[in-house]
């Protein structure tokens, strides 16, 4: 019976993630800091704090088994690439760096398919250097996910998105594996399953991996 910590719970992922873990029977306790509260639910610990930095405080006094880190934005609903750096990068490493005191030996991380020390983009270079920097952490097991496009209903409108999905939902079948529409709940699932099993290394999913699930 595990205590897992999420991270993004109430993103594109993170919310299949919360539904997932909530219902799953190995999973005891879930503890979930949002900035805004979230439905009671007899497993769910739920710290609330405009700054999700602030719930640190309260973390720091649970024991935890495993991290799972789905949160994530893009620079322009950040504001600013200070404000996307602090999201994407702060908080993963500062949240994992707590769950690790806490007793955590596993962590599951959403990435990004462009994440790249190499590739000149800010984007790209800041998810590099989250890879970069969890791993060096220690946690026993390490899994991190590098999805394609997400499906699933977004509650911000992004433009780009709804001219693509209709489009890659008709050419599914004649798409490669690597290039169709990653459904959420698989992605929340393989998150799950990597925490639980606990494998140790250092593993990276792909979209390959995800659609087929």
């Amino acid at each position: 019976m595990m205590k897992v910590l999420i991270l993004g719970a109430t993103g594109q992922v993170g919310r299949h993630v919360l539904t997932q873990a909530l219902a799953h029977e190995n999973i005891a306790q879930v503890i979930a800091p949002t900035r805004r509260a979230l439905p009671a639910h007899p497993k769910l610990c739920n710290p609330v704090s405009e700054d999700i930095g602030h719930t640190l405080h309260d973390i720091q006094s649970m024991s935890i088994d495993a991290m799972i880190c789905a949160i994530g934005t893009t620079i322009a609903k950040a504001g600013s690439k200070q404000a996307f750096r602090q999201i994407d990068y702060v908080l993963p490493i500062k949240f994992a760096e707590t769950a690790l005191a806490q007793g955590a030996s596993a962590l599951a991380l959403i990435s990004s398919p462009g994440a790249s020390l190499k590739i000149p983009l800010f984007y790209c270079q800041t998810k590099g250097e989250v890879e970069r920097d969890i791993k060096k952490l220690g946690f026993r097991s390490l899994t991190i996910i590098r999805p394609g496009m997400i499906g699933g209903h977004r509650e911000e409108f992004r433009l780009a998105e709804r001219l693509i999905f209709p489009i890659a939902r008709r050419l599914r079948p004649i798409l490669p594996l690597g290039l169709r529409m990653n459904p959420p709940e698989k992605i929340a699932n393989a998150l799950i399953d990597s925490i639980l099993y606990k494998e140790k290394g250092t593993y990276l999913l792909t979209s390959r991996n995800i659609v087929g699930r």
